[in-house]
């Protein structure tokens, strides 16, 4: 647990301690109870600095933030020193509601989402611009994909070197009678994780699947209705641990995945068959990705959802510069008067 203490060092919470067999900072991306907007991504574009952040639902936004690294000289305002390197909105764009972003990825050095409304991955533009540039087989017609509606809720991106070797999640493999957002969606074991090359489905059996991710040539990913982290192999999905939730957001470091889990909507509850709803919490858990172990978890007892995990090295940000609640204080309201990033003094 040495790593995990590492990385949470700074948080101030504690860490509890609490099959199948195969030195940062951790964000979530969450959403709070009864909000009209959602957070999606993370992403972290580490060797540019910046972190990219999708809100949704309409219209879609997406956020781009980097690490403050001084302060403008001002002689109307006091401005202090710059103590350590918050994240700051350097900006951000708008796009149509009905795309319905969901994860964010870079993929060859772009930018791209998971276009749920379209059931398609999109490259997205800084223009609020975009392009179709994958969509599972099972949606294409005369070569191009249905995108007048969401048929799939076709939800997370595994990002390899390109579209092709990368994989994605979807709720049903392909269009039924009933629609993703319909309570009585039918989801148990309906769900599929899907190949870029191939465009059709390595495996199946899951429910309500999320947050693909490529660790180390294996294909992870979160079995969110039954509360299940766990890999692809052989057609189907192999769980490697079990968690008190919803599970939804997955990243790694070394040997840690670090696995969001989220309390069961009373709504949708038809959605998780295999969580039982009193009994989900809303944290992250760190796990051995070999035996399974629960490692560490932070839990967050009045929250809610948590949509998305990333990580980020320790000397890349310190983190948001404002605790909510509260207001601004007067080192704040400088920051943001006066903050200067890496672009400072440059154009695009």
């Amino acid at each position: 647990s040495s790593m995990a203490s590492r990385i949470w060092g700074r948080n101030r919470a504690t860490m509890s301690r609490s099959s199948c067999t195969n030195d940062g900072h951790v964000a979530a991306s969450a959403g709070g109870r009864g909000g009209a907007r959602s957070s999606r991504g993370p992403t972290v574009a580490r060797r540019r600095g910046r972190v990219h952040v999708a809100s949704t639902r309409n219209p879609n936004q997406i956020f781009e933030l980097a690490p403050a690294v001084g302060l403008l000289r001002r002689t109307d305002r006091r401005m202090g020193r710059l103590e350590n390197r918050p994240l700051l909105p350097v900006r951000s764009w708008l796009y149509p509601g009905s795309l319905y972003l969901h994860e964010l990825a870079m993929i060859g050095g772009k930018l791209h989402a998971n276009a749920v409304g379209r059931n398609t991955v999109v490259r997205l533009g800084t223009d609020g611009g975009f392009r179709d540039v994958w969509w599972p087989r099972s949606v294409e017609k005369r070569g191009h994909p249905a995108t007048d509606r969401n048929l799939l809720q076709l939800n997370s991106i595994a990002a390899g070197r390109d579209l092709r070797s990368s994989y994605y999640t979807a709720s049903s493999e392909k269009p039924a009678g009933r629609f993703p957002g319909n309570p009585n969606y039918p989801v148990d074991r309906r769900g599929v994780i899907l190949s870029g090359r191939t465009r059709e489905a390595i495996a199946r059996g899951l429910t309500r699947p999320h947050s693909a991710r490529l660790h180390r040539g294996r294909v992870w990913a979160d079995n969110s209705g039954y509360g299940e982290v766990g890999v692809a192999g052989d057609g189907k999905f192999c769980a490697v641990a079990r968690l008190p939730g919803w599970t939804r957001g997955l990243c790694f470091v070394g040997n840690i995945a670090f696995v969001g889990t989220s309390r069961v909507l009373p709504r949708f509850r038809n959605y998780a068959p295999g969580v039982k709803m009193g009994r989900s919490v809303c944290g992250v858990h760190a796990l051995d990705v070999t035996s399974g172990r629960v490692i560490g978890s932070l839990l967050w007892p009045r929250g809610n959802q948590i949509f998305a995990i990333e990580w980020a090295p320790s000397d890349f940000a310190s983190g948001f510069p404002f605790a909510v609640p509260g207001g601004a204080s007067e080192r704040q309201k400088s920051l943001f008067y006066g903050f200067k990033t890496a672009l400072t003094g440059k154009t695009r």
